[in-house]
């Protein structure tokens, strides 16, 4: 139970969801927008979060597609992990997204809200930067489309009163070769020591990381010195380690120094297993 009132809005527009939010703005509610809603209800338990009104985006439409066009895949943020998961339309993204927590919070953990989160992991982001997905967001300005790597850093760069609507990837990156590995210090639930989701296009690795750094990653740097077949392989992970954007985590779940271990030899098996494909 959320251990204060807030007031509750569940808006049947893009436009009415963006107007509500002005306007609860202006009245010093402090408003925030709402798909799943795991990550808000745990936030504000801990009274993390203290908002006076909350903007449920469920009824909206174009927030629940989730369907193949001629070009690309479309999916909504209001979509479950688990309804991705059992789609299975991107095998990639379905695969990571059946990792993230437990079946019966996959059941409430939407693409959006996981994407938009503010805890480290956010796993189900990894298959959406290896294949280039637009993201459609919404806001006082209208709709817009954008490259997630133009609006993508370390989280979602939103502007103030904006959300994510849709994922749009396109289609060519459905059935590349790819590997998901979600490695665990105990047990097959719960927050990952390393995530590494990689595909293989144009006979290129493209990998994309969760829990190793405070948050999810893909870096062009790493890919092209773990492409770099001129040097010995042991060689090119211990210099892609070098080109990490943050410092490892050390936390609950793991040391730094176990990560890094483990990382070297996820890597490792990302390379061997994709190099052969």
């Amino acid at each position: 139970m959320i251990p204060f009132n807030f007031d509750y809005y569940k808006p049947s527009s893009i436009e009415h969801a963006v107007k509500w939010f002005q306007l609860l703005q202006k009245q010093g509610k402090n408003p925030v927008y709402y798909a799943g809603g795991t990550e808000i209800i745990t936030w504000a338990r801990t009274h993390a979060i203290h908002p006076g009104a909350v903007i449920d985006l469920k009824a909206i439409p174009a927030c629940n597609v989730m369907e193949l066009n001629k070009d690309q895949l479309v999916i909504g943020a209001c979509v479950t992990l688990s309804a991705i998961s059992a789609a299975n339309l991107f095998e990639l993204l379905s695969e990571t997204a059946s990792g993230v927590a437990d079946q019966t919070a996959r059941n409430k953990i939407t693409l959006g809200g996981n994407i938009c989160g503010k805890i480290y992991y956010r796993e189900a982001v990894l298959p959406l930067l290896l294949a280039n997905t637009r993201m459609v967001i919404a806001g006082i300005q209208g709709i817009r489309e954008a490259s997630i790597h133009l609006v993508f850093s370390q989280q979602l760069r939103l502007e103030n009163g904006e959300f994510l609507v849709q994922t749009r990837t396109d289609r060519s990156y459905l059935s590349l070769p790819f590997i998901h590995y979600k490695k665990r210090q105990i047990g097959s639930i719960g927050y990952p020591l390393v995530t590494v989701a990689a595909l293989k296009k144009e006979n290129q690795i493209h990998t994309a990381y969760s829990g190793v750094c405070s948050f999810p990653f893909r870096s062009a740097v790493i890919d092209h010195t773990l492409n770099d077949s001129s040097i010995p392989l042991a060689a090119r992970i211990e210099k892609a380690i070098g080109q990490l954007p943050a410092p490892l985590l050390h936390n609950v779940e793991g040391s730094a120094p176990y990560r890094e271990f483990v990382l070297k030899q996820t890597m490792a098996d990302a390379v061997h297993s994709l190099e052969s494909r």
